[in-house]
């Protein structure tokens, strides 16, 4: 089974973020959920953009202190904020194995790109269609660019019909129950497949 580290979003690690572990723990992966935020939970994405912003470079120091001390073959996975932790890691800490990108998904190439692609690394990504930040502030395309560059058979990049972000936290009001679903399925397939 794999082993996974999950990254909150801009609102912290809510039950939904939990939940959602979960359910990718009850189909035998191991799962962890650092608490980037140590306890904060913002009421809504404008707090959490601002308390984030607030934190600079500790959030980036409280990832890399988590996984110092985990194993280097784990699948990294972010909701939104979160992809940036868990795209960088994937792409510069030896060893991944996958990589799970929720409502978000930095360039590979340009001024904000982590570097190249690594090698046979596979990689999921999910978001809506009309998502103010996935799909209109220009993530979507850098997922593109990613499974254009890649290639499909390592990445797949899965566009929801919506217009919510965070879609796939069941704590928040932006849940859509059906979409986060299949985006539950599609990930425990990409696990699955790993071993």
């Amino acid at each position: 089974m794999a082993e996974v580290v999950l990254f909150h979003h801009v609102q912290g690690l809510t039950d939904g973020i939990r939940a959602f572990a979960d359910e990718l723990r009850a189909g035998g992966h191991t799962v962890h959920t650092p608490d980037l935020f140590d306890g904060e939970k913002p009421a809504s994405i404008d707090e959490g953009a601002a308390y984030a912003e607030g934190l600079g470079g500790q959030i980036r120091k409280r990832a890399d202190r988590f996984v110092a001390d985990l194993p280097e073959e784990l699948v990294y996975a972010g909701f939104s904020l979160g992809v940036v932790t868990a795209q960088r890691l994937a792409q510069t800490r030896p060893g991944a194995r996958g990589a799970l990108l929720y409502e978000s998904c930095i360039p590979i190439t340009g001024e904000w790109a982590f570097g190249p692609w690594p090698d046979g690394l596979p990689v999921q990504i999910h978001g809506m269609d009309q998502d103010p930040f996935f799909a209109l502030e220009g993530d979507i395309d850098a997922a593109r660019e990613l499974v254009d560059t890649v290639g499909s058979e390592l990445a797949t990049l899965f566009v929801y019909p919506g217009d919510q972000h965070l879609f796939a936290d069941s704590s928040l009001p932006s849940y859509d129950a059906e979409a986060a679903t299949l985006v539950l399925q599609r990930s425990r397939e990409f696990l699955d497949r790993l071993d």
